[in-house]
């Protein structure tokens, strides 16, 4: 019986070893050459490079944002808006801007005088070009014309820059020399005088949406004429 012990005793031992070292070789050994835990898993250490198979997300550079939140803006409330549409437009540049505006206001009042609305609408809002077209209008049913000619610039200046949302205003003083003459259908004068020079001061102030891919800035408000 004692002998019948032993002999169980001796099996479960042989069984217990066959199993240790099944799991002994399934298993293995270290060798000191495996991959570190947060490699196996996708991870890097610092100055490892993630592999392509990697699911890594990059995160957004902040740089841009950070130097621009670290520049000082001007006190002056006109230098401080042109500086933010310059933030949110780089290819905004003062001078070019109102060289563009002086152009745009030259091409806007000549055409004006002579009712061409094709030159009109691209350059004015909606609504300002309701306005202006219903001044044409009416001279056209008074059978009124108009003799212009624009002299000169004596003065263009910003008065106000700001952003609105993503849309950036400029409003604009031009100081201007024209001549300015409107006849009846019999040709009597009946405003304006054709020999002249008026020295008129319009403040109009242009918008553009700083993330359209349409680089023109168009006319939205403006002030009346008055006489410099």
């Amino acid at each position: 019986m004692q002998d019948s012990q032993y002999l169980d005793i001796i099996l479960i031992a042989m069984v217990a070893g066959f199993i240790l070292f099944r799991l002994y070789s399934v298993l293995g050994r270290r060798t000191g050459n495996e991959r570190p835990p947060q490699e196996r898993y996708g991870m890097t250490g610092p100055g490892r490079k993630p592999r392509d198979n990697d699911n890594v997300v990059p995160l957004p550079d902040r740089t841009a944002q950070h130097a621009e939140a670290n520049i000082e803006k001007p006190s002056d409330p006109i230098e401080r808006g042109l500086l933010d549409i310059k933030l949110a437009d780089r290819s905004f540049e003062t001078d070019e801007f109102l060289a563009g505006a002086r152009q745009a206001y030259e091409i806007i009042v000549t055409a004006f005088a002579a009712g061409h609305r094709k030159d009109l609408k691209p350059l004015l809002d909606s609504d300002v070009f309701q306005a202006f077209e219903g001044v044409i209008k009416g001279r056209e049913e008074r059978k009124e014309t108009v003799a212009f000619t624009f002299v000169g610039f004596k003065d263009v200046k910003v008065t106000e820059a700001e952003m609105k949302g993503r849309v950036a205003e400029v409003t604009i003083s031009f100081a201007t020399q024209f001549i300015s003459a409107t006849h009846d259908e019999n040709g009597a004068v009946v405003n304006g005088d054709p020999k002249a020079v008026q020295e008129v001061t319009d403040v109009w102030t242009f918008a553009r949406d700083t993330r359209s891919s349409d680089p023109n800035w168009k006319l939205i408000a403006t002030s009346s004429g008055a006489e410099a």
